[in-house]
């Protein structure tokens, strides 16, 4: 779809019915001016308007213009008429702008011109007649970038003609064979060139896009370091509504040599790159420090301190819940950063939620602040369910509410005694916030569980 390009200059007084307009073709002692036509301007839906490339400022993509206008930049406009009588498809005279140097064709160059007729010959600004080469074309194509250009040449150096189309222009015309139905046909080809060449570049810019995306979705969503263990993981993540891969939520789960399994969710606060980016540091940066050796108060000081460091503005913070269950898989040390707790479901028990009273104040929030560790014990058999915000708070129907922690434990005890386990209960689980929400959650979901069976 066409990018909106913002208006940079205002419409000539000539254009706006401010001033008489001048005849066709000025001599020399005038500036510039425009053969104007009684033609109706393109109607526009109410509301909007079009700007250079043919796109309303909303996004949509908008039909071809009604009535094309051309700028022609030529040393001498009125004294060698080389522009003829020129129709545009619905054989209406092409409106054609004038100008003697690139200085006044910067002046005529407002959001309804479509199409530049430049003459080679011109010199660029600073560079004389004989410099050679194409600086007042690629002059034309800095000051216009999204403009189709045509290249104008003598019958004697259609080479330098061929060099400017490799060069950027949609096309080159030879000055002496030039006449109406040529140019006619040139200009509105030109336009449609330069329309299809802006359509590829933004497919092969969104083609980047998706690549980089995909390279940070492998950042947010890591591939668990669990060889040895017995545990079962499984995850979801589902980015807000209309962000793409840009969320803020983060996870990771790792094995240390002693046989300690270590998992971790957080949520950096926003939903832009610069927080996806963080949460991707910050689990790094988890990994790195877990590996070493560190968990509890040291790792979330630690991590703080990487947060501060790293975020692109003071108020940004992070939550955190990290656990590390022992090799015996019976019992595990739980710390909380300002994150909800863990649930906890064992077979015979109700599912609960983990203890949450020594829950320590969000990463980036307190300098010097400590988190606690508390010990827990998970039984021979358990599931352990860690989550972001994003799966309590979304709203239950009609009624406003949120779901929140009380209404997610409901939930996971229906699915758990429907005989849900591991993918299937996560998946159930976030599909059923999404239906009682209404569609599509505001905010990122990410779940981790790890499930130990005898």
């Amino acid at each position: 779809m066409p990018v909106p390009v913002p208006r940079q200059r205002a419409v000539p007084a000539v254009e706006g019915g401010q001033a008489p307009a001048t005849a066709p073709y000025p001599g020399p002692a005038q500036d510039s001016s425009e053969t104007r036509t009684t033609a109706p301007r393109a109607v526009r839906p109410p509301g909007k308007t079009t700007d250079r490339a043919g796109t309303v400022p909303d996004g949509t993509e908008a039909t071809a213009p009604t009535h094309l206008t051309l700028l022609l930049i030529e040393s001498d406009p009125g004294g060698s008429p080389i522009v003829p009588a020129v129709l545009d498809q619905s054989g209406e005279p092409i409106r054609v702008r004038t100008a003697r140097n690139l200085t006044e064709a910067e002046r005529l160059l407002t959001d309804d011109v479509h199409c530049i007729l430049l003459d080679l010959s011109l010199p660029a600004p600073g560079r004389t007649a004989d410099d050679g080469g194409l600086a007042v074309l690629k002059h034309v194509l800095q000051l216009a970038p999204r403009h189709a250009v045509l290249a104008l040449t003598g019958a004697d150096d259609a080479g330098r003609g061929a060099e400017a189309v490799r060069v950027g222009a949609q096309d080159y015309l030879v000055r002496d064979e030039l006449d109406g139905r040529l140019l006619s046909r040139a200009v509105r080809y030109a336009v449609e060139r330069k329309r299809s060449d802006s359509a590829e570049r933004r497919l092969a810019e969104g083609r980047v896009r998706a690549q980089e995306n995909r390279r940070l979705e492998r950042g947010l969503l890591p591939t668990p370091l669990l060889e040895g263990s017995s545990l079962r993981f499984a995850a979801r993540y589902r980015p807000g509504r209309s962000r793409a891969l840009l969320g803020g939520d983060f996870y990771d789960v790792v094995r240390t040599p002693d046989g300690t399994v270590h998992a971790m969710i957080g949520d950096v606060c926003g939903h832009g790159p610069d927080e996806a980016a963080l949460g991707v540091e910050l689990r790094i940066a988890w990994r790195a420090l877990t590996l070493a050796g560190l968990c509890g108060d040291r790792l979330l000081s630690t991590l703080q301190q990487v947060l501060e460091h790293e975020r692109p503005d003071d108020e940004i913070f992070a939550t955190l819940c990290a656990v590390d269950i022992a090799p015996d898989g019976r019992r595990a040390g739980l710390s909380l950063a300002g994150h909800p707790s863990p649930l906890l479901a064992r077979p015979g028990h109700p599912a609960r939620l983990l203890p949450y009273d020594n829950n320590g104040p969000a990463l980036g929030l307190l300098p010097g602040a400590r988190w606690p560790r508390t010990q827990v014990e998970l039984g021979a058999e358990w599931s352990l369910m860690l989550y972001t915000d994003g799966l309590i708070e979304g709203r239950v129907g009609d009624t406003g509410e949120r779901l929140g922690q009380d209404g997610m434990v409901e939930m996971i005890r229906r699915r758990l005694a429907e005989g849900l386990r591991g993918e299937a209960l996560l998946r159930t689980a976030v599909r059923e916030v999404r239906e009682l929400n209404g569609g599509e959650l505001t905010d990122d979901v990410a779940v981790v569980l790890l499930d130990r069976a005898v």
